[in-house]
């Protein structure tokens, strides 16, 4: 895995679409035996995963046991910080690591787990050491890497592409290119659920990274005065509004949603001839989208460079993997009961087998070993050599950022795609937040 070059770069924290929150199903314990809490995101499969993970746990630890809940993504988000900033968090924090994180750390809300890993050298064994990248503030762990890694992909249907005689995209100009065809051909070029605004984000994360490499947001997150107003950050924010000037994506796409998945609907039914999204997204459009995965319609690409650019087209960005941390408010039987899961259900076998027949690739080495029998081998191979031969694998920005600079973010992203501000107005706004 690519070393990254700061924390900024060493995750990415946009996490897939979800629905609505809801009581977990869990085994239960024995009368009056110990109970700890765990919040996590919906949505199928991956939901199925963590839940059946934790009833094998439970089911195996009657004496000490989890009850999950679970919340749609934009739900967590604002649930989590609520529940942490009352001293009220969930005995399992469930995260991605980054800014978010260390925000838990300053205000001492999340355990040190520096010394557990060290006395439990096996488990931190098990996972990729770049996944630990994330996790760490000043040196010191306080988050168990976990689940998948997920780079962000450029899904396309293939259908569309032979309609009107075309290659998949080569290039920005190529993109650019296949704007008009698309549209003339009455299918839209990309589909977006902008309503989330983290989806829009996804864009000018590879815009920036391809035009001027990660050290144009590095310097962003290394809080350098007017950071945004780089000239390379105003010709990435430039392409962009020009690629939504030239109607690139749907029509409507502000009030689309990616909790519904209805912009993955929109590629699998034909109506969007392409999609930047997560990993995560293979597995509910093959579950959801009837013959468009299994008929080998799909298909799926690292990001193209630009003309011009600086940054390596390996680069990527996306989950190189999932973080839990455990509440400092927890109680120490609470705290026990977290941490054999930590070294147990978390880093299973039958974890990793299950992450992987949702066409996801685990954190957890060797899991690869799956990919042979699996139907899904050839997504499986391109999202872990796409996560393995990265020179950098950034950190989601909404994630890397504080939560109060994360918020003016996604805020001014929105406004952005709207066109309501202009390049220079977005930098501006975002200057005036770098380092709060």
């Amino acid at each position: 895995m690519g070393l990254p070059l700061g924390a900024a770069l060493a995750a990415c924290g946009t996490s897939g679409p979800s629905r609505p929150g809801a009581e977990a199903s869990s085994s239960g314990g024995a009368a009056g035996a110990a109970t700890a809490t765990y919040w996590y995101l919906s949505v199928q499969p991956q939901e199925g995963v963590r839940t059946r993970a934790m009833e094998r746990f439970n089911k195996a630890n009657p004496s000490g046991t989890l009850k999950g809940t679970t919340f749609a993504n934009d739900a967590f988000k604002t649930k989590i910080k609520t529940a942490i900033g009352a001293g009220q968090a969930p005995t399992l924090i469930w995260g991605w690591g980054g800014g978010g994180l260390r925000s838990y750390v300053q205000a001492g809300q999340v355990e040190d787990l520096t010394s557990w890993f060290e006395e439990n050298a096996a488990v931190k064994d098990k996972l990729f050491p770049s996944s630990f990248g994330a996790a760490t503030i000043d040196g010191k762990i306080y988050a168990m890497p976990c689940e998948t890694m997920q780079p962000i992909v450029l899904y396309y249907d293939k259908r569309a592409f032979e309609k009107i005689n075309a290659k998949p995209p080569e290039s920005w100009a190529d993109i650019m290119a296949l704007v008009p065809k698309f549209n003339a051909a009455g299918i839209a070029p990309f589909s977006l659920g902008g309503q989330s605004r983290w989806t829009n984000m996804m864009w000018l994360e590879f815009l920036f990274d391809r035009l001027g490499g990660p050290e144009v947001f590095q310097a962003v997150f290394d809080e350098q005065k007017d950071a945004w107003s780089n000239p390379i950050a105003i010709d990435a924010l430039t392409k962009m509004q020009e690629l939504i000037k030239a109607d690139g994506f749907i029509k409507g796409f502000s009030s689309i949603t990616a909790d519904s998945n209805a912009d993955q609907a929109l590629l699998y039914t034909g109506k969007a001839a392409m999609m930047l999204h997560g990993g995560w997204c293979y597995g509910s459009m093959k579950a959801d989208g009837g013959d468009f995965v299994s008929g080998g319609h799909l298909g799926y690409m690292n990001f193209p460079p630009i003309e011009g650019g600086k940054g390596d087209p390996s680069n990527t960005v996306g989950n190189p993997g999932q973080y839990m941390s455990i509440s400092s408010k927890a109680t120490p039987e609470e705290k026990e009961i977290a941490k054999k899961f930590f070294a147990t259900e978390l880093v299973s076998e039958t974890s990793a087998k299950e992450w992987v027949a949702t066409g996801a690739v685990p954190v957890i080495k060797g899991a690869d070993k799956e990919f042979a029998t699996s139907e899904d081998k050839d997504f499986l191979g391109f999202v872990y050599n796409t996560a393995v031969n990265a020179k950098a694998f950034a950190q989601s920005w909404d994630q890397a950022l504080s939560p109060t600079a994360a918020e003016v973010l996604l805020d001014n992203i929105s406004k952005l795609f709207q066109l309501s501000i202009t390049p220079q107005e977005f930098a501006t706004n975002m200057n005036a937040v770098i380092g709060k």
